[in-house]
């Protein structure tokens, strides 16, 4: 063999043997490749102090004759069955959470609770504008570049799966920028309508409704916003931060690998919050309480947990050394620092005087992930995050208001994420926008007993094909790519044990009409849907996919 023909032997083989090695690193070269361009995209800097804004009343008002102040706090991902309130809670009840709790103790509870998606921003843009997000093509939910496509591959590297992520191609010219996906500048959120009764308004936390186009929180009416950039709740490496990895999860390992600790303000650069995430949002919010206790405000105190990467303070995980499973205790240390941080904003308002004429709402952005692997967090309801399935859906939705809502009340009928927009601005006394379609109604009379008929006849969910009918107890799903139809009867069936579809042949048609007239006023989506991800209903992530499963497929 001559000598240039062993080198070119030599360099096939060691081409190989890269791309060899390349194929067998190839999720740790991804990932790695995105920790160093998430790096580069956004640096960040030191700690900035948040100055809030403060001030007496503008109609110069006694405190007697002022409006409610208007709070909002709103978990990511809070499963139905996180709260003991009603007998539940995380480790079999063994991690109170008293001081969320509270608020329904206190006030109002909605059983029948609903988010306005089974996934966070929709959910998030129909709080905001009172209306379903499909109204104004808020259809899917925004995702960071690289990261359906980064999921999709790890996805199809993880042992025991058998219905892997189905990618769109999009054409160059629909292709959508992720800070261009979002709320329209034309639509009035809370924060602008209560504007007009000058209310000074403070953002907290999540947004996740657009960031360009006149889509940032200042841009649609509040006065200051403390914006979450990024996801992690302590660097990694914190010595005060326990983690939880979800190996069987891809989207948890892009997360890992994305997230960075980080928050700005009023749209400025970024720059790392003062201690755990979720403290460090309640000591923000005591200081907006603080600052504008002489005249209305109205807070919006979009919280991040218990979302993941699963961050826990060392202090909360060592209180809870009962739980022997890791992952469920870092969970659990997550939801015991949200209600301390639930507490500590209710004491505020009540050491400031202002607990008997603030409404305060507590509720999530959609029920508790299949994919961290903790099967009773939505008990007793089926389904996960992402599905249409009450586990979805099926949130927490209290509202405590001493000076007009009676204590203890238990409410039936539904209420929806979009309510919290008519009902705070009846508090506030300002008038619905008359020149489009609000979706939501004001709770209050159903709280006091004082409603005409029931808040909600009929309700919808819509994420490209995978679709929803709530009519009268009635609940329809379709999903085109699984091919049949769910339906329950809610009221003798509140868990969906019992599907009817087949049986029931001329209701399913029947709500598949209302389902079509409700789809004829919606709007199209502002972007396309680029992958359709299966879940199932019945297994969270940790169990391998199985023939008979019954999953659906999401539309993203």
């Amino acid at each position: 063999m001559s000598v240039i023909t062993r080198i070119f032997v030599g360099v096939v083989v060691l081409a190989a043997l890269v791309a060899g090695l390349g194929w067998i690193f190839r999720e740790e070269i991804l990932l790695h490749g995105i920790r160093i361009a998430m790096d580069r995209r956004t640096p960040v800097g030191p700690h900035v102090e948040v100055e809030w804004a403060s001030g007496p009343d503008p109609a110069g008002r006694a405190p007697a004759d002022r409006p409610p102040n208007i709070v909002v706090i709103l978990a990511d991902d809070l499963g139905w069955n996180d709260l003991s309130f009603g007998g539940g809670g995380v480790a079999g009840g063994s991690v109170p959470t008293p001081n969320i709790d509270s608020i329904a103790k206190d006030g109002v509870s909605f059983v029948n609770g609903y988010a306005a998606n089974g996934t966070c921003a929709p959910s998030r843009a129909a709080i905001l504008s009172g209306r379903y997000g499909t109204r104004f093509g808020f259809e899917f939910t925004p995702t960071p570049p690289g990261m359906q496509g980064a999921v999709g591959m790890i996805a199809r590297g993880m042992p025991g799966r058998l219905r892997f992520p189905i990618a769109h191609e999009i054409p160059e010219d629909e292709a959508v920028d992720y800070r261009a996906m979002g709320m329209p500048a034309s639509e009035i959120t809370l924060a602008e309508l209560l504007k007009q009764a000058d209310y000074q308004t403070a953002h907290i936390g999540k947004w996740h409704v657009g960031l360009v186009d006149g889509m940032g929180a200042q841009d649609q009416g509040f006065d200051q916003s403390l914006l979450m950039v990024s996801g992690a709740y302590l660097p990694e490496d914190d010595p005060g931060v326990v983690n939880a990895k979800v190996e069987f999860d891809p989207i948890d390992r892009f997360l890992w690998a994305a997230m960075k600790y980080a928050a700005s303000l009023n749209g400025g650069a970024a720059f790392e919050p003062d201690g755990y995430l979720t403290d460090y949002y309640t000591d923000e919010a005591v200081k907006v309480i603080e600052a504008n206790k002489d005249r209305p405000f109205f807070l919006y105190l979009a919280h991040w947990a218990p979302h993941t990467p699963l961050q826990a303070t060392r202090e909360d995980y060592d209180a809870l050394s009962h739980i022997e499973n890791h992952r469920l205790r870092v969970y659990a240390a997550m939801i015991r620092a949200l209600d301390r941080g639930v507490g500590r904003v209710l004491a505020a308002l009540r050491e400031n005087g202002l607990e008997e004429n603030t409404i305060v709402f507590f509720t999530s952005d959609n029920g508790g992930a299949g994919y961290i692997g903790l099967d009773g967090v939505n008990q007793p309801y089926r389904g996960w995050k992402i599905t249409f399935f009450e586990g979805g859906i099926h949130v927490p939705y209290f509202i405590k208001w001493p000076a007009r809502i009676p204590a203890g009340v238990v409410v039936e009928d539904p209420a929806h994420g979009f309510d919290i927009y008519a009902t705070a601005a009846a508090a506030a006394g300002v008038p619905l926008p008359s020149d489009r379609v609000i979706d939501g109604v004001d709770l209050v009379p159903y709280a006091r007993g004082e409603g005409q008929g029931v808040t909600h006849e009929r309700l919808f969910w819509r994420t490209g094909h995978y679709q929803v009918a709530l009519v009268d107890g009635w609940k329809l799903q379709v999903n085109e790519r699984v091919g049949h139809d769910w339906l329950f009867h809610l009221t003798v069936d509140p868990t969906e044990q019992n599907n009817l579809a087949d049986s029931m042949p001329e209701k399913v048609a029947e709500l598949k009409r209302a389902l079509a007239a409700h789809n004829a006023e919606q709007a199209p989506s502002s972007w396309p849907s680029a992958v359709e991800m299966s879940v199932n209903v019945d297994k969270s992530l940790q169990y391998p996919d199985a023939e008979d499963d019954e999953y659906i497929y999401w539309p993203n």
